[in-house]
């Protein structure tokens, strides 16, 4: 065990009127002057919120990780950051997922903490408190909020994938209003973020296979007790790791990173992942590029049956062996010897994993689909690179050329898509501009588009789309995202023109506009990149500073850590 001093006795350990003052209004909340004298001061970061629905649970599982905080002679504060509701909040939650880091890492810094321990949820949450913790870097631990039960509707497993069939139905008048309204109190039947493979459970699986968080946080529901007794454990867990001084930069090392890289092929996970992934990279000072994406997860084959890549749900990964069990199939690629925050290795958690069902988790050698969980694209639309996920695509359209029906922005797009009169055909391609970091600003999930009316009443269900925006990790289809540099900087994307040919290679990692390099020169000097008008506020900080997608749209200024050492002292 380490004898190092502990960073609250900065506070609670001085004598005289500062030890006073710390002390004694700490003491109005009932606290006994015993809980001052030497012991591990754990912080609970809290993101419950009523308005994230996803995270309204949080708060009993704060309170068990108290009682392990308590049980291993610790002292738990519980205290609140931004929370970031993705089913709510405009213009979208994304545009707040840096001010959300700057409230932990701040919040973290500024208090008399040894230790932190971080409930998230909800797609934002996650990510944005690890990005915070990573700048300060005390030791570190993640409790996810857990996936919802899974929804029945009419005898039919149903999650938030199944929001855009129907909302088509309801779209093409095959349900009601009425019956879409059924379908509302049918799917979101319990605590707990979405049932399926979206950006959420995409976030738990992310740091679990980072090492960040005890083995089994993925997949435990969120209405499950066991996710109440894996808080306890936690709670026990983080008192150990300041003893131990084991840190979040002992634990995201390069190998932690390519090995979430290969789960989240591995699981299908949603194409959020990598900008979100990156910008934690950028926080911890650990190199990692795009390509580092595509090259380690060619190598991957889906594995994991769920939606929206398959049928089955985040549950059902529970009760086939949850992330352990997917880890261990991947055991060969993985980087075993990494550590994590329970003190042990990455192959030291799984191998006593074992696989319950292989209809939801397959083998290496008999996947459930040989496509990677995602590809990242190259070509003279997207010089700073594009992603695709191919395992939520149509096959047929892996190579596809066609004509571009171009979407200036957001509100084109929807003041058009219906319009009886579009030029667009099964063939075409939609691309859709300005819907970038700076260009909304904020990168909404609007990239998968929904379809011209009159092409899905005749039956047309998947068309290539492309913006430099995201999607829903419950979404699906042939859909390219994040494509940089973003049309609001000028580039090649900005000047993409209605009728210009467009040629999607996946199998080559190509997207390219077929003009000449003259031609688009020539476009590019006529083109007056503008960004939104935004004169005040955290917006306009936010556009001013916010790097590409290909650099995880962190804040500039965010990047690296600043450590957990407070220069001045007002007492």
């Amino acid at each position: 065990m380490s004898e190092k001093k502990l960073r609250s006795a900065d506070w609670f350990g001085r004598k005289g009127k500062d030890g006073f003052i710390y002390r004694a209004w700490m003491k109005n909340q009932g606290n006994p002057d015993y809980e001052f004298n030497g012991k591990p001061v754990i912080g609970i970061c809290n993101t419950w919120s009523e308005l994230t629905p996803c995270n309204g649970h949080l708060r009993e599982i704060a309170e068990r990780v108290k009682w392990g905080v308590l049980e291993a002679g610790g002292f738990p504060v519980e205290f609140p950051v931004m929370s970031l509701g993705e089913t709510l909040m405009k213009p979208t939650a994304m545009l707040y997922r840096n001010l959300a880091s700057m409230d932990t890492e701040e919040s973290i810094r500024a208090n008399p903490l040894d230790g932190v321990v971080l409930l998230c949820g909800c797609d934002k949450t996650t990510p944005s408190l690890v990005m915070g913790a990573c700048s300060v870097n005390l030791p570190t631990l993640v409790i996810s909020g857990g996936a919802m039960l899974t929804g029945r509707y009419r005898g039919k497993s149903i999650a938030t994938s199944d929001a855009w069939n129907y909302f088509d139905d309801w779209k093409e008048g095959r349900i009601t209003e009425q019956e879409l309204r059924n379908i509302e109190g049918s799917m979101c039947r319990s605590c707990g973020h979405c049932a399926s493979m979206g950006t959420a459970s995409s976030m738990a699986s992310m740091v679990e296979s980072l090492g960040l968080s005890l083995p089994g946080n993925a997949a435990i529901p969120a209405a499950d007790a066991r996710r109440k007794t894996f808080a306890q454990l936690s709670g026990k867990r983080i008192v150990e790791m300041v003893r131990e001084d084991l840190k979040l930069s002992d634990v995201l090392t390069r190998e932690a990173f390519e090995n979430a890289i290969m789960v989240n092929a591995a699981i299908g996970g949603s194409t959020n992942f990598v900008v979100h992934l990156l910008a934690i990279a950028g926080r911890v000072g650990v190199p990692l590029a795009l390509e580092d994406f595509d090259r380690l997860s060619a190598q991957i084959p889906l594995i994991v049956n769920l939606e929206p890549s398959g049928k089955y749900f985040m549950e059902d990964l529970f009760y086939a062996g949850g992330l352990p069990a997917v880890m261990k199939e991947l055991d060969k690629f993985l980087h075993q010897g990494a550590i994590t925050v329970n003190g042990k290795t990455v192959k030291e958690n799984y191998t006593s994993a074992e696989n319950f069902d292989k209809d939801v988790i397959a083998t290496v050698s008999n996947p459930f689909n040989e496509d990677s969980g995602l590809a990242v694209l190259h070509g003279n639309i997207c010089p700073g690179g594009a992603i695709i996920k191919p395992s939520a695509a149509s096959p047929k359209l892996m190579s596809h050329t066609g004509k571009a029906v171009v979407f200036e922005n957001i509100e084109d797009y929807k003041a058009r898509i219906d319009d009886v009169s579009l030029e667009v055909d099964e063939t075409s391609i939609l691309v859709l501009k300005n819907v970038g970091p700076k260009g909304y600003p904020g990168m909404p999930e609007v990239g998968n588009m929904s379809l011209p009316k009159k092409l899905m009443d005749k039956g047309v269900k998947d068309m290539v789309r492309i913006s430099d925006g995201r999607m829903s990790g419950t979404a699906f289809g042939t859909v390219v995202l994040h494509v940089s540099p973003e049309a609001a900087v000028g580039g090649n994307f900005a000047v993409i023109r209605n009728g210009d040919t467009i040629t999607l290679d996946v199998p080559n990692r190509t997207l390219m506009l077929n003009v000449n390099d003259e031609e688009l020169e020539a476009r590019k000097k006529n083109y007056i990149p503008t960004l939104p008008d935004i004169p005040r506020g955290y917006t306009n900080l936010y556009i001013n500073h916010v790097l590409q997608a290909n650099e995880g749209a962190d804040l500039d200024f965010l990047r690296g850590c600043s450590g957990s050492e407070i220069t001045r002292d007002s007492h």
